[in-house]
């Protein structure tokens, strides 16, 4: 339930003030929280703990295969609890949420910071320092990429509606570079302080800063806040927006609706995360050479910003299926590219597609649960698809590396990707979709 208008029963909303005071519409003010406990889910990203991987192989003691494998059981484990976090959500809120999985992800990260001690204190061997460092994973990714970042996102929608798709567009430009950025920052990080000192500023920042800020300063709602959504005042012309009728998990899994948008967007999770986990050895494969597979990364950017600069803007005016569709094309052209990236059009149509489907994928992941499925529930549901999403993350590079020992190329993973796009952008234009648009 959300809460009342006094409070809910475990903190005051008006503790330590009240958001009515508040000189600018106190949904801005969440708006900085929620791009900021974005940014700063980091350290249960790929891209934040792929950059401490040289200096975890040799502190550590594992190979290269067992510290992937402990990653890949850590964030398979944590996709099965994701749907529980948000049913916390639902019934705790995103103030309490927000600053618990804040405070837990950064003592996650200490704990990471002394793997290798507690191994040796436990004999040193490798099967205890795999367990130790998997838990440590397990952590990391259940507390950072999936619960502070689904809090995060979720949030910020209630306090919008009418300028929903707007608001989150312009959280997704900020989030977008800082996790660009990331892992040259983090690099230099590692550089002036070691791998150890990296992580304890983040456990720091995370776990303690942030989390203490986020307690004081988000709130869950507007209604809770005596507010109105979008900033509105109140008068006898004001006319509340309509939300979707809110459905719980067990009728949202009903809906072929739900799965067409879980499976898309958990599409985009596995080949995503797999061409960004090999890509250097993928555009290897196609005679490329490494400057240049990074080298991807950069017009890739530009098109994801783009398409949802554009996407934001133009989605609070209509339905969201054109955007569903659009996003899978971008996808089925990137796919198409990259399976032909031996050709110069090859690399272009992969930049084009996967960056304009991954821009769109931020407007149709913001939106999507929210619109079909209502407020009520909305931590549940979108937790449940996040399950989905994470596990994808988690099977693609595997998936990837199967392919290339088994079958000889990741070309033929890529194909078996491109052919699943195809068919959920058949069923994604066949299927007909109902919303509440505003």
């Amino acid at each position: 339930m959300f809460a009342s208008p006094e409070g809910s029963p475990l903190i005051s909303v008006t503790w330590p003030f009240d958001p009515k005071r508040s000189p600018v519409y106190y949904g801005w003010v969440v708006w900085l929280f929620s791009t900021v406990g974005f940014l700063l889910s980091i350290p249960g990203q790929t891209m934040g703990m792929a950059v401490f991987t040289e200096p975890f192989l040799e502190a550590f003691g594992l190979t290269r295969t067992q510290l992937s494998m402990a990653y890949l059981f850590g964030t398979i484990g944590s996709s099965l609890f994701l749907t529980q976090a948000g049913r916390w959500y639902d019934r705790l809120g995103g103030r309490i949420m927000i600053a618990a999985s804040s405070l837990a992800l950064g003592l996650m990260v200490g704990y990471i910071s002394f793997v290798d001690v507690l191994s040796r204190w436990l004999g040193g061997h490798t099967l205890v320092t795999f367990i130790l460092i998997l838990l440590g994973f397990f952590g990391v990714r259940f507390f950072g990429q999936g619960v502070l970042t689904s809090c995060s996102r979720n949030v910020l929608m209630l306090w919008f509606v009418k300028r929903r798709g707007l608001v989150s567009g312009l959280r997704s430009v900020f989030v977008s570079f800082g996790f660009s950025l990331a892992p040259l920052v983090l690099a230099m990080m590692i550089g002036g302080f070691g791998w150890r000192g990296a992580l304890w500023f983040m456990a720091l920042l995370v776990g303690l800063v942030f989390a203490v800020l986020a307690f004081i300063f988000v709130r869950d709602n507007p209604v809770s806040c005596g507010l109105i959504a979008d900033g509105e005042k109140p008068s006898d012309a004001y006319v509340a927006p309509v939300e979707a009728p809110s459905k719980s998990l067990a009728e949202a899994r009903r809906s072929p609706v739900f799965w067409i948008y879980s499976m898309s967007l958990a599409m985009h999770a596995m080949f995503g995360t797999a061409l960004t986990f090999h890509v250097v050895a993928i555009f290897g494969e196609a005679g490329l050479p490494r400057d240049v597979a990074f080298g991807y990364f950069f017009p890739a950017a530009i098109c994801a910003t783009a398409a949802n600069l554009v996407g934001s803007y133009l989605v609070d005016k209509g339905p969201l299926k054109p955007f569903l569709i659009v996003m899978l094309v971008g996808f089925v052209v990137g796919g198409y590219g990259l399976i032909n990236l031996d050709q110069s059009w090859g690399y272009w149509m992969l930049a084009a597609g996967f960056g304009t489907g991954g821009g769109l994928w931020g407007v149709t992941s913001n939106l999507a649960f929210i619109r079909f499925f209502g407020p009520l529930h909305l931590g549940e549901v979108s937790g449940f698809n996040t399950s989905i999403s994470v596990f994808a993350s988690a099977v693609g590079p595997f998936a990837f590396s199967l392919a290339v020992d088994h079958l000889g190329s990741y070309n033929v993973a890529a194909q078996i990707c491109l052919a699943m796009l195809v068919v959920l952008l058949i069923a994604a234009i066949v299927l007909k979709q109902e919303e509440v648009t505003h």
